[in-house]
């Protein structure tokens, strides 16, 4: 059963949000139907005007994919009085949501701060809007960037979808696809997991992930990561860098992305690229390569021109220079194109009509 809560887009627009890079589990099965994995369940999601919709699926069950129609929101239409009665009462979905998506910040607010600091952020706000950062789970979110390493993102996606095929349990199939959760720490700490990741395509990595399971479930407990939210965030970030295949960008996108760090601001080349184009930040040290000092010099710079939510406003910066993102700087164009095409086409058939009009009256007269 569909279910839905209300948001507007500029709170959140999945096609940026699921597809920017933050997460690798989620697939536009149809138009605007996002499918994925979180929190242990399959979703399909689905924004329809100012509401988000969501679908649910049991586990173990086949299924076939569920697009929203219209008659699903008949029942609660049929039923105002008793939705609007229970609306106080959040459901487990809708609590999942809420912490998946931290629906508790305000980002049009946050938005409307950052354009009054930075007038590049404002000239791209309106095209860019609802961007969000995701709370993902801390050990899906780790060992999914620790496969970003010297990679792109439809390869990463490949990457995790065989590691949880292969390793995770089963939660339900839908149509073709089978959907599977995420590994456990456990599983990825055993000794014949390095050898199945490079079989499977993982290179190097597959020691990365390995070995650094293996050093979590030793070194400190299932639980140390998730313990990291509660800790300041140089101190998990220097924490995060003690396992194998965790530098300071992977370290900052594990903070931002799951353990509550909104200050963290990742720095690659692709964002270095960004600080030197749009904002000509120039390293005092003038460095080729991007050092720790480097990493620090231009987060410290972001951190202090867009404040203590730094690393949610470089995620809109950043999906705004994807390459598959480039033609939504193009519709309002392409929009008053199709306007103006449309008024053309108006104008010519009331040509044609009363041209139409004209030979009828005056075949009438002849008749007459």
């Amino acid at each position: 059963m569909w279910k839905s809560l209300e948001l507007a887009r500029s709170e959140l627009r999945l096609e940026l949000t699921l597809a920017c890079g933050q997460s690798f589990r989620w697939r536009e099965t149809a138009e605007g139907h996002w499918t994925g994995v979180m929190r242990g369940r399959v979703w399909t999601l689905t924004q329809i005007d100012n509401r988000l919709w969501y679908y649910v699926y049991e586990n173990h069950r086949d299924f076939t994919h569920r697009k929203w129609t219209k008659k699903d929101c008949e029942p609660e239409t049929k039923h105002k009085v008793h939705v609007k009665a229970e609306a106080h009462a959040c459901s487990d979905g809708e609590k999942l949501l809420n912490d998946y998506f931290q629906l508790n910040i305000n980002l049009e607010e946050l938005y409307k701060d950052w354009g009054e600091r930075d007038a590049h952020f404002k000239k791209l706000a309106e095209t860019f809007s609802g961007v969000r950062m995701l709370r993902q789970d801390p050990i899906e979110c780790l060992f999914t960037f620790i496969c970003t390493s010297n990679n792109h993102i439809s390869r990463i996606q490949g990457m995790v979808e065989r590691l949880c095929h292969t390793l995770g349990n089963k939660l339900c199939q839908l149509d073709e696809t089978s959907y599977h959760d995420f590994p456990s720490l456990s599983t990825l700490a055993e000794s014949n997991v390095e050898a199945c990741l490079r079989g499977l395509g993982f290179g190097y990595r597959a020691k990365f992930l390995q070995q650094s399971a293996k050093t979590i479930l030793d070194s400190h407990g299932p639980h140390w990561l998730t313990g990291l939210r509660n800790v300041p965030y140089h101190e998990a970030r220097n924490a995060l860098r003690t396992l194998s295949g965790v530098g300071t960008k992977v370290a900052d996108c594990v903070c931002l992305m799951s353990l509550d760090k909104p200050e963290a601001v990742p720095v690659d080349t692709h964002v270095w690229q960004i600080a030197k184009r749009d904002y000509k930040f120039v390293s005092c040290h003038g460095q080729k390569t991007i050092t720790d000092k480097l990493h620090k010099d231009i987060g410290d710079f972001f951190r202090n021109l867009w404040g203590p939510y730094a690393g949610w406003a470089q995620s809109v910066l950043f999906c705004s220079d994807l390459k598959k993102f480039k033609n939504l700087k193009q519709r309002p164009a392409i929009q008053n194109l199709k306007r103006e095409i449309k008024c053309e086409e108006d104008t010519d058939k009331e040509i044609v009509q009363r041209k139409q009009i004209k030979r009828e009256n005056t075949k009438r007269k002849r008749d007459n």
